[in-house]
């Protein structure tokens, strides 16, 4: 449904709730592999594959320079308008054309070759950085031109708000999927059991990219609008533009938050595994418990945090307040030993997490409205590739993380059972270690983000003005 803003320069689109839905299936798909990929590949190849921990933390090393050059640049390129845009959009012909290559990049990543970890290390070694930089490529077109679909498609602040709910609450079920699928499918010690859960994911993957085709689909108004724009416009060069970006304040302090974000997630996420073989010694199913009441958490509070934060229209402080919960309730992680307090802890930290997660696209929203408003073209894949770019360093902080922790305390690759100051090192970058990455984060963000309820106003009134 179309109708005028107030200026009456710009054509303010509403969307059904079940197009929201259908475009929250893209989110789905995103949170849903990477979940089930942050959580698995690390201990996939050091504890199931044994490679070292500096080998595995190396890959992962080389995997995150990869994306420093690959992520910015494929959201600089994916900016530009082509023979294509008019037709189709200039967002969908890309998420298409990515996906088959990127879930095929997925499942070889856990299909390795058939060789000795001790006997043939630079193998499996080439094998994970060759698998996992094709992936990322594939992956960071598919994911950067979904985020970078929203502040272009629901422009109108409420709307964003209840889309934003949407979009969470059906990515949670991708979350619900990444996280409690593996460890029903996986056996400690079973290679073919991780190919196996690969080719499960792909083939969900493909149902949820069919039922997200219509919400992806481009308003013909936005097409027609960014094509006048994109010909009245010289085309920008990435080098001064990347420079531009970064001197935006909230562009920077936003994704400092979010890598605080990423490595908490990421290292809490991985230890899982970790935790449940060696601290609990229990079976992977255990996995999904503790996964699950972490959801369970997270998909309860929504609701409440989404109609919170209509009611103050203060992204800021809901996002704050759920960063707090987070790093309350992680810490507690490295202390119990006992499941049942774990299945506690890890539930009022999904509380925290749903406050988060309902507001990350909000406020990465705003700011990428405010870049439009002070520099007058809309580059949001750009954006959106050093926010992801962002987020994979976390992957590396997690890597890196894991491997000076197992190296310290003595942690045996490919081992059944692990020393006591082994265990002791789990139990840190479970909960504490990982805390600490999000109490950084979250100081940087409560002191210097200052886009304030007042002034998100001031620029959705500018943006009609410019008609952008």
């Amino acid at each position: 449904m179309n109708e005028k803003n107030k200026s009456n320069e710009i054509p303010v689109i509403f969307h059904s709730k079940t197009n929201m839905a259908s475009y929250g299936f893209g989110n789905l798909i995103g949170q849903f592999v990477e979940a089930v990929f942050m959580v698995l590949v690390f201990f996939f190849y050091e504890a199931e594959i044994g490679l070292s921990s500096t080998l595995t933390a190396l890959g992962f090393i080389i995997f995150a320079i990869w994306n420093a050059i690959n992520d910015p640049i494929l959201g600089y390129l994916t900016d530009r308008p082509n023979r294509l845009t008019k037709k189709w959009g200039r967002r969908f012909p890309w998420i298409i054309i990515s996906f088959f290559p990127w879930v095929i990049a997925f499942l070889l990543v856990f299909t390795p070759p058939n060789v000795d970890a001790q006997k043939s290390p630079w193998i499996l070694f080439g094998w994970l950085v060759i698998t996992t930089c094709v992936f990322d490529f594939f992956w960071s077109i598919f994911i950067v031109n979904i985020l970078s679909l929203f502040p272009e498609k629901f422009r109108e602040q409420s709307e964003r708000i209840t889309a934003s709910g949407i979009n969470v609450f059906v990515g949670f079920f991708g979350v619900v999927l990444g996280f409690l699928l593996p460890p029903l499918i996986i056996i400690y010690g079973n290679i073919q059991s991780y190919s196996i859960t690969a080719i499960t994911c792909i083939g969900i993957s493909v149902i949820c990219l069919i039922l997200m085709i219509p919400g992806i689909r481009e308003d013909q108004e936005t097409i027609e609008r960014y094509l006048t724009k994109a010909i009245d416009q010289e085309k920008d060069k990435f080098l001064p533009t990347l420079k531009q970006a970064l001197r935006q304040k909230n562009f920077v302090v936003i994704i400092i938050f979010y890598l605080g974000f990423m490595s908490l997630t990421m290292l809490v996420m991985a230890s899982f595994l970790y935790y449940v073989r060696y601290v609990l010694e229990a079976e992977a199913i255990a996995v999904t418990l503790i996964m699950g009441m972490l959801l369970i958490g997270g998909i309860i509070s929504l609701p409440f945090w989404v109609k919170y934060t209509q009611k103050t229209k203060d992204n800021k402080k809901t996002s704050v307040i759920g960063a707090i919960l987070m790093i309350c309730f992680a810490i507690p992680m490295s202390l119990f030993s006992d499941l049942t307090l774990v299945l506690i802890t890890v539930f009022l930290f999904g509380i925290g997490l749903g406050a988060f997660w309902a507001m990350m696209v909000p406020v990465y929203s705003d700011v990428i409205d405010e870049s439009v408003v002070e520099t007058g073209k809309r580059r949001e894949a750009l954006f959106g590739g050093f926010r992801f770019f962002f987020g994979r360093l976390a992957m590396v902080i997690q890597a890196v993380t894991l491997a000076v922790v197992h190296e310290l305390t003595g942690f045996a690759e490919g081992a059944a059972t692990q020393p006591q100051t082994a265990v002791f090192g789990i139990a840190l970058h479970t909960g504490i270690i990982p805390a600490i990455f999000m109490a950084i984060g979250t100081l940087i963000f409560w002191k210097f983000y200052d886009i304030t309820p007042e002034k998100s106003a001031k620029i959705r009134a500018k943006l009609s003005e410019l008609g952008l």
